[in-house]
C-alpha cells in the first residue's frame, strides 16, 4: 500500500510524487529550513527546496553494536498480549522545552534554533514513510543538482535519538512540505493494519531476544542485509524482512501442535476390557510452542453407558450413630438393587471410623479402655474406641456387606468432631487392600453426624507430625499410625482422592450441611447430600449423589508449568460455546462434550526445554497428556563461529551479528575497551542535554556500557532502561503476575493493568447456573461486580429484589405451550430459545432451587416453578391445567345464609342475656351493700313512734291581772 504526497522540488515549482512504503524502515528526524532529515541507518539525506542536498555523518556505525561483555545483559524482552503499549519512542520536546523556545523566540514566523526540539518530528522504528522519502529525495536530489556526499555547510551539533540537528541557519519550511511531514509523521509509525512495530521498538540484539519481543517477529541472519543505506532492523516483522531483501535467511520458528494418540471414544463400558474403555480423546498431544504465542486443540469427553462403579461405604460409628446402624443392616441388598438399575456391574466394600485412641479425644483411662461407655446410663456398654477399619473389600457378594453391618457395634470418643478424614485418607490410598478397579468409577460414600477433626487438631494430643499421605493397614486392616500421625489437611485428601480417581459424598446431617458443602469447594469432585438422623433415607442420597456425579464433566490440570497459560472454551450438549469454562453440567449418559484448550508459552525456561503436564476429568481415570516443547533457540545460533574473522577476532559471529569477548566493543568487535582514541561522548546521549548514557552508564568506543545494579539489570542503547523500575502491587514487582521492561510492566496472558494486578480468568465470575456473574453483573479482574439493584453474592447469585422474574418465564409458557399470549411467533423463538418447559400432573414445590410462581387464567390460577439449569438454560415444570375451584350449589348457598342468620341471632341473644345477667347481678350486690352497711338500736328506732305526744304552747292570759307561761299536755 503507497501513500503520495504532491510537493515541490525545484525551484521551478515542477511537481512530483514521493510513494511513502510502509514497508520500508527509516526514521524521520527533523525539519529545518526546507529540509526532511531521514534516518536511514548509514546516511542522513536532506533534499532541500532549491535542489541543494546535505549528506550528513552517520549517527551510527553500520552494524547494530552488540551489549559490551562486561555490561548488564539486557532484561527480559517484553511480553506481547497484556493489554499494555510499548515504550513509545521520543515524541518530542517537552511542555517546558516548548515553553522556553517560544520565550526565546516569541515571533510566530521566526525559524526554529537549529536542532531545536520544535524541529524534530516524532521518531518512530518503522518510519517506512521516511525511508521512501528519502529514495525521492535523493533521485530529485540527482535530477536538480547537487551530488548526494556534499557534506552540510552548518556546523553539526550534538546528535540525538529522537532526531539529527538542522543546519544552523534553519527558517520555517513552506507550507506544502510541512504537510508533506505530518503525512509522513502519520504513516510513519504504523503497520498493514498494526500500529506502532513491535519488533523495531524492542531493542532486540539478538536472534533469541527477537524471538521474545513478539510472536510475529522475525530475525534476519543474513550477513549483508543491511549494506545499503536503508538499514532495516534485523528484527522486524516477516514481511518487512521480505520486502528487504532477506528471503533466504529469515529466522522464524511458529507454535505447532500434533495428536500423538487418538483412540475413538467408546459407548458401552461394560462388557469390554477396561483397555477398551475410553471415555477421553485424543490420549496424547505434542505441542511445540514459541515464546508468546498460542495454539489449541480440542478434547471431547464422554460419560461412558453402563460404566462399572465401586461403592466403598465409609460409616462413623460413635455413639450418636446408633440408630443410623440399626437402620443400614440390610443396606447392601437394598442398594444393590437400586445401583444395579444404573450399571450391570456393582461392588460394594464397608469400612467404619471413630477417632484417634489417644487423649483429649478418646478416653484413655485404664478403666474405659474396653468400655469407654462404663458410667453412661442411656447405652453402658460399647467396644473400644478406634481410629479406622477396613471391615469388607470390595465386592459384588452383598450379602456379605449386610453380614459385616450386623457384627458392627458403637463406640464412644469424648469430643464432638470426629476421626473421619483419617478414614477417607486411608481409603483412598490402600488401592489394594480396598480392593478399587482401574476400570470402575470410584464412589466414597462418608457418613455421619458431627463435623470432622483436620490438621493441626493432632498437636492437642502431642502429634507434631503431619500426615505423610501413604497407607497405614495393618494385618488386622486397621489404621496403625493413628496415634503418631496428624489429621490429613483438606489439600492432601483432595490431591489423593484426585490421584486415585475417587469421587467423594458426603452423607451428613442437615445441621452441618454447610460445613461439609464449603469443604466441596476445596476438594473436587465432591459432592454433599443431607442424610437423615436415622439413615433411612441413604438409598435415595446415594443414587442421587451417582446421577449427580455421572451428570457433568470437569477437567482439571496436573503439573502444569509456571510458565504457561491455558484457557478453556467448553462446548456443551446444547452445542453453545463458553469461553473460560472447563466443566459442563446437565449430561445424560452418553453425551459428548467437548473443549477447546488454548496453550500459551509465558516465556523460556530457564533449563529443561520440554515440560508434561495432564489434563484429566475430575474422577476419571482416563487423562490426556500434553508434551510441550519450547521454540527458544534460533537455528543460526547452532551454526555460531568463535573467534570468527568476521569479528576481528574478538567474538563469535552468529544470526549475522558479532558477540563480543569480554574487553570487545564495536559492530566488528574492533575496540577495545578502555583503550585511547577518539571518543563522541554525543553518540551516548539520548537526547540533547540528557547526561551521558543516562547517568547509569560511560561513553566507551562511542557506545554506552552500563553499569552494574544491585536492584537488577540496566540495559539499552544508551542505558535508558532498567528492569527494576515498574509499579508495584503489595510490594512486588508487576504484582508478580508480569516482566518489568524499561519502566513498564509487561503482563503474562491472563493480567492487565499497569501493575498486572488485575486477571481477565473469568471462571471465578461464572455462577452455578453457567452464567457470567449471574446475568446481573461484569466480571471485572476475575470478580463479579454486581450492576442489578439488590444483587449480591460472590457471582449476583442472590437477588431476591430482582422484578420481572416470574411475569418474564410467563410469557415464555403463554406462547410455547399455549400458543397465546402478548408474543408472537417469531418474538417468542428469539427470547424463550434457552427455556426448556415440562408439563406435569402435580406440581412439586420441595426444591429448594425452584421458585414458585402463579398468575390467573380466566378465574383459575396456573402455577409453575422454575430454576437455572447449569448450561445457562432455564427448566420450567408448569401445570398441565390451571387450578380452578367448583362454583357453589343454590342449596348451599340458602344454607349457608340461614345458618349465617342463626347464628349471628343466637350470638346477639347470647351478648343480650350475658348484659342483663351482668346489670341484675351488679344492682344486686349494690342492695346488699346498702344492707350490710344499716346499723339500728332499739331506743332509737326512726320508724317506731310514742303513743303520747308534748306541745310546748306559749300564750299569755290573766288571771287577776296574772300573767302565766305554761304547757298544755
Amino acid at each position: 500500500m503507497c501513500l503520495c504526497v504532491r510537493a515541490c522540488v525545484s525551484a521551478s515549482s515542477a511537481r512530483r510524487c514521493a510513494c511513502i512504503n510502509p514497508s520500508v524502515h527509516a526514521r524521520v528526524y527533523t525539519f529545518a529550513r526546507g529540509c526532511l532529515h531521514v534516518h536511514a541507518r548509514h546516511a542522513h539525506v536532506c533534499t532541500h527546496m532549491r535542489a541543494r542536498t546535505y549528506t550528513l555523518t552517520p549517527a551510527r556505525p553500520l552494524a547494530q553494536p552488540r551489549t559490551p561483555a562486561r555490561a548488564i545483559p539486557r532484561g527480559p524482552a517484553p511480553f506481547p498480549g497484556s493489554g499494555l503499549r510499548l515504550p513509545a519512542p521520543y515524541p518530542g520536546p517537552s511542555a517546558p522545552e516548548r515553553r522556553h523556545q517560544r520565550r526565546a523566540d516569541p515571533g510566530r514566523n521566526s525559524p526554529p534554533a537549529p536542532g531545536s526540539p520544535s524541529a524534530a518530528p516524532p521518531a518512530s522504528s518503522s518510519s517506512s514513510a521516511a525511508a521512501a522519502a528519502a529514495a525521492a529525495a535523493q533521485k530529485a536530489a540527482g535530477r536538480e543538482g547537487g551530488p548526494a556526499g556534499r557534506a552540510a555547510p552548518a556546523a553539526r551539533t550534538m546528535p540525538r535519538r529522537g532526531g539529527l540537528p538542522a543546519p544552523a541557519a534553519a527558517r520555517r519550511p513552506p507550507p506544502l512540505l510541512r504537510l508533506l511531514l505530518r503525512l509522513l509523521l502519520l504513516a510513519a509509525p504504523l503497520q498493514p493494519g498494526r500500529g506502532l512495530n513491535l519488533c523495531t521498538s524492542g531493542s532486540a540484539s539478538s536472534c533469541e531476544e527477537c524471538l521474545l519481543i513478539h510472536p510475529k517477529c522475525a530475525w534476519c541472519s543474513k550477513e549483508e542485509f543491511g549494506s545499503t543505506k536503508s538499514v532495516p532492523s534485523r528484527c522486524d516483522f516477516l514481511q518487512n524482512l521480505i520486502a528487504n531483501g532477506c528471503a533466504g535467511a529469515i529466522e522464524n520458528p511458529r507454535s505447532s501442535s500434533s495428536v500423538m494418540k487418538n483412540i475413538p471414544l467408546s459407548s458401552k463400558g461394560s462388557g469390554q476390557s477396561h483397555l477398551d474403555v475410553t471415555q477421553i480423546t485424543p490420549q496424547k498431544v505434542a505441542l511445540s510452542l514459541r515464546p508468546g504465542d498460542r495454539t489449541s486443540f480440542r478434547v471431547q469427553v464422554r460419560q461412558v453407558e453402563d460404566y462399572p462403579v465401586d461403592l466403598y461405604y465409609l460409616m462413623d460409628l460413635s455413639l450418636s450413630m446408633n440408630d443410623d446402624l440399626d437402620n443400614i443392616r440390610n443396606l447392601g441388598t437394598k442398594l444393590a438393587e437400586e445401583m444395579r438399575k444404573l450399571t450391570s456391574n456393582f461392588r460394594l466394600g464397608f469400612g467404619s471410623f471413630v477417632d484417634k485412641n489417644i487423649s483429649p479425644f478418646s478416653y484413655t483411662a485404664p478403666r474405659y479402655q474396653n468400655n469407654p461407655c462404663i458410667g453412661y446410663k442411656l447405652f453402658p456398654s460399647c467396644v473400644p474406641s478406634f481410629g479406622f477399619r477396613h471391615l469388607l473389600s470390595l465386592t459384588d457378594k452383598v450379602d456379605r456387606f449386610n453380614e459385616e453391618v450386623q457384627k458392627q457395634k458403637v463406640s464412644r470418643n469424648r469430643d464432638a468432631p470426629e476421626g473421619g478424614f483419617d478414614a477417607i485418607l486411608q481409603a483412598a490410598v490402600c488401592k489394594e487392600k480396598i480392593g478399587w478397579r482401574k476400570e470402575a468409577s470410584h464412589l466414597l460414600v462418608f457418613t455421619t453426624d458431627d463435623v470432622p477433626h483436620i490438621a493441626l487438631d493432632g498437636k492437642l494430643g502431642g502429634l507434631v507430625q503431619p500426615h505423610d499421605g501413604q497407607c497405614h493397614l495393618n494385618e488386622a486392616n486397621e489404621y496403625s499410625a493413628s496415634s503418631q500421625l496428624d489429621y490429613p489437611s483438606l489439600a492432601l485428601l483432595g490431591e489423593k482422592l484426585a490421584e486415585n480417581n475417587i469421587h467423594l459424598i458426603f452423607a451428613v446431617t442437615k445441621s452441618h450441611y454447610v460445613l461439609y458443602k464449603n469443604f466441596t469447594a476445596l476438594i473436587p469432585g465432591t459432592t454433599v447430600e443431607i442424610l437423615h438422623k436415622d439413615s433411612k433415607n441413604i438409598i435415595e442420597l446415594i443414587v442421587k449423589a451417582y446421577n449427580s456425579i455421572r451428570s457433568k464433566v470437569e477437567l482439571t490440570v496436573w503439573d502444569s508449568p509456571e510458565d504457561i497459560g491455558l484457557t478453556f472454551t467448553a462446548t456443551c450438549q446444547d452445542g453453545l460455546s463458553y469461553p473460560g469454562l472447563r466443566k459442563c453440567g446437565d449430561l445424560k449418559i452418553g453425551d459428548t462434550v467437548s473443549f477447546e484448550v488454548s496453550v500459551e508459552a509465558r516465556g523460556c525456561p530457564a533449563e529443561d526445554t520440554s515440560h508434561v503436564f495432564t489434563i484429566k476429568p475430575a474422577g476419571f481415570r482416563d487423562t490426556l497428556e500434553v508434551a510441550i516443547t519450547y521454540n527458544c533457540l534460533c537455528g543460526c545460533t547452532g551454526h555460531a563461529e568463535p573467534a570468527s574473522s568476521k569479528c576481528s577476532s574478538n567474538g563469535t559471529y552468529a544470526c549475522g551479528l558479532c558477540e563480543c569477548d569480554a574487553g570487545y566493543l564495536g559492530a566488528r568487535c574492533e575496540c577495545e575497551e578502555g583503550a585511547g582514541g577518539e571518543t563522541q561522548p554525543g553518540l551516548c546521549r539520548e537526547v540533547e542535554g540528557k547526561p551521558v548514557c543516562s547517568g547509569r552508564g560511560e561513553c566507551s568506543c562511542n557506545q554506552c556500557v552500563c553499569y552494574e545494579s544491585e536492584f537488577g539489570n540496566i540495559y539499552g542503547p544508551f542505558c535508558e532502561c532498567d528492569d527494576f523500575s515498574c509499579a508495584r502491587y503489595k510490594g512486588v514487582l508487576c504484582s508478580g503476575h508480569g516482566e518489568c521492561h524499561c519502566g513498564e510492566c509487561k503482563c503474562h496472558t491472563g493480567y492487565i493493568g499497569d501493575n498486572c494486578n488485575c486477571s481477565t480468568e473469568t471462571a471465578g465470575c461464572v455462577s452455578s447456573d453457567g452464567q457470567m456473574c449471574s446475568g446481573r453483573g461484569n466480571c471485572i479482574c476475575g470478580r463479579c461486580q454486581c450492576t442489578e439493584p439488590g444483587a449480591f453474592g460472590e457471582t449476583c447469585e442472590k437477588c431476591p429484589t430482582c422484578p420481572g422474574v416470574c411475569s418474564t418465564k410467563r410469557d415464555c409458557i403463554e406462547c410455547k405451550l399455549f400458543n397465546s399470549g402478548r408474543l408472537d411467533n417469531q418474538t417468542c423463538q428469539k427470547h424463550c430459545k434457552d427455556e426448556l418447559i415440562t408439563t406435569v400432573d402435580v406440581l412439586k414445590t420441595d426444591d429448594p432451587n425452584a421458585i414458585l410462581c402463579a398468575y390467573p387464567v380466566n378465574n383459575c390460577v396456573m402455577k409453575f416453578t422454575y430454576s437455572e439449569l447449569a448450561n445457562g438454560k432455564s427448566n420450567l415444570t408448569v401445570l398441565k391445567e390451571p387450578a380452578c375451584s367448583s362454583a357453589p350449589s343454590a342449596v348451599t348457598i340458602v344454607l349457608a345464609v340461614i345458618g349465617s342468620v342463626v347464628l349471628i341471632g343466637t350470638i346477639l341473644l347470647g351478648l343480650w342475656k350475658l348484659l342483663v345477667t351482668i346489670h341484675d347481678r351488679r344492682e344486686f350486690d349494690r342492695f346488699q351493700s346498702e344492707r350490710t352497711r344499716a346499723r339500728y338500736e332499739m331506743a332509737s328506732n326512726p320508724l317506731y313512734r310514742k303513743p303520747i305526744s308534748t306541745h310546748n304552747v306559749e300564750f299569755t292570759f290573766n288571771k287577776l291581772n296574772k300573767s302565766y307561761n305554761g304547757t298544755v299536755d
